[in-house]
């Protein structure tokens, strides 16, 4: 007979692909974060005028300039 020939043959169960997660690196609490690239700048002496004389990361001194050109009214705007 031809029952043999209309089995369906058995295939193996594929298991789920299983994705790798990545853990967050959390930032320790009340430890400053170390400054992006590591890199400091140390103001010359016109820069020191705005803001001050020690050196700084970049993020900082970004900061300081924006609260000079504010409380002096340097910007267009109101």
């Amino acid at each position: 007979m031809v029952f043999g020939l209309l089995k369906k043959k058995k295939t193996a169960k594929r298991k789920p692909v299983r994705r790798k997660t990545t853990k967050r690196k959390v930032a320790k609490k009340g430890g400053k974060k170390k400054p992006f690239g590591g890199y400091q700048i140390v103001p010359d002496t016109k820069l020191g005028a705005v803001i001050g004389n020690k050196a700084v990361t970049p993020a900082e001194m970004t900061k300081k300039i924006w609260q000079y050109v504010k409380r002096n009214k340097l910007s267009r705007r109101g």
